[in-house]
């Protein structure tokens, strides 16, 4: 068995729809991946209260992200006199499916870029995370043995 061209195993665009028309994204190159990678990794960070790393953010600063990240889609759109907002939105879905996957740029994009909707706060990943995990048995050594029937219906007769 061969390796498959890897173009033909993958679909490298993000088609996005603003009004009525598809815009579509072109995977970005190497280094504009990277970036971006980087530039979301230091933004967590920073949300976080971790140490904010300007050499990351700085770069970004001073490059067209928005451009970068949407390739050939940025200039039909700007063509296109499309809205800011709906501009910027595609710009940050772009950013969410280099940083992760095509399906969290769908989930990102159909929330409106609300990150209440696109996924669960920290509280809410803790909740889950600590009611999906089963708790340890005990270790100090005892068994759980179940009190004797005598003591259990001692317990349940009512008292005088």
């Amino acid at each position: 068995m061969a390796f498959e061209a890897l173009d033909e195993l993958l679909d490298e665009s993000l088609p996005l729809p603003i009004a009525g028309t598809i815009y579509r994204v072109p995977a970005p190159s190497a280094a504009i991946g990277l970036r971006t990678q980087a530039l979301i990794n230091a933004a967590a960070v920073a949300a976080d209260g971790g140490a904010v790393d300007e050499q990351v953010l700085g770069d970004a600063a001073e490059r067209d992200l928005y451009a970068d990240v949407l390739g050939t889609a940025h200039g039909q759109m700007v063509d296109d006199a499309v809205p800011w907002p709906a501009l910027k939105h595609a710009a940050l879905t772009a950013m969410v499916w280099i940083a992760q996957d095509k399906s969290a740029a769908e989930t990102f994009w159909n929330s409106g870029g609300a990150p209440s909707q696109a996924a669960p706060n920290r509280a809410q990943r803790r909740l889950a995370a600590a009611s999906s995990t089963k708790s340890r048995g005990s270790t100090s050594g005892t068994s759980g043995r179940k009190a004797p029937a005598r003591a259990a219906a001692k317990k349940a007769a009512p008292s005088r």
